[in-house]
């Protein structure tokens, strides 16, 4: 069981989390006028965008706002891109375009199209009270070796404090990756974490016991606001 969140084994963790969607969008429509959506690429989210695209009446699109929570530093019609699979999966089929900020991760210098995406973020967003963005929801997965969003074990971004989206060196991927910083993660209003596989299996129980601080995903355990959305070969070894 996650330590202070929730957790929610389902054989359909992209149903699950497109609830989760809709009934966050209608509230903070109702609240501020405003949905705040962070999206995280990767294999896992595929099925949830593909369903969200299917019954595009479950989000109010014309009062979202979508922002990108990690990329490659490639061009949107890179295989590799995370945008560019949002795009194609999500964006590009519904049949009202919502406001959607693309991280410009094919630039020269990429500390700065970090700085001017937590910048825009900061814009558009709001602020936390210690002056953080705040999301009404994060979608993140999870790595088999740990990782959330671009932030992977023994990487610099995972003690940055200071700045809420960065160039993260990863030498074990012998790439840098562009991404939100755990303070964005921490202020969000709402956290879904999608797992699904039983390649999953052993790092999600471990992260969820708080186990092993060496994975970064150990840390969304100790937050109250993080629910986890897995399937039944993921959730196996819990």
């Amino acid at each position: 069981m996650a330590a202070r969140g929730q957790l929610l084994v389902s054989s359909d963790p992209a149903a699950a989390a497109a609830e989760a969607l809709r009934d966050r969008c209608a509230a903070a429509v109702g609240e501020r006028g405003l949905f705040t959506l962070c999206l995280s690429g990767g294999g896992t989210p595929r099925a949830l965008y593909r369903m969200l695209a299917a019954v595009p009446s479950w989000i109010d699109w014309t009062r979202t706002a979508v922002f990108l929570g990690d990329e490659r530093p490639v061009p949107p019609d890179h295989p590799d891109s995370n945008w560019g699979m949002i795009e194609r999966e999500l964006l590009s089929r519904l049949p009202v375009r919502p406001t959607a900020h693309r991280l410009v991760a094919e630039a020269d210098d990429l500390d700065a199209a970090a700085a001017d995406y937590a910048r825009l973020m900061a814009d558009v967003l709001g602020a936390s009270a210690g002056g953080v963005p705040m999301f009404d929801v994060v979608l993140l997965g999870l790595g088999s070796d740990g990782h959330t969003a671009s932030l992977f074990p023994g990487t610099a971004a995972l003690e940055v404090r200071d700045r809420w989206y960065v160039a993260n060196s990863v030498p074990s991927r012998g790439a840098t990756r562009l991404t939100m910083t755990f303070p964005v993660i921490e202020a969000a209003r709402d956290v879904l974490v999608l797992a699904s596989g039983a390649s999953k299996a052993r790092v999600l129980a471990s992260v969820l016991s708080e186990r092993d601080d060496a994975f970064p995903a150990t840390r969304l355990a100790a937050l109250p606001h993080v629910r986890w959305l897995v399937d039944e070969a993921a959730a196996r070894a819990l």
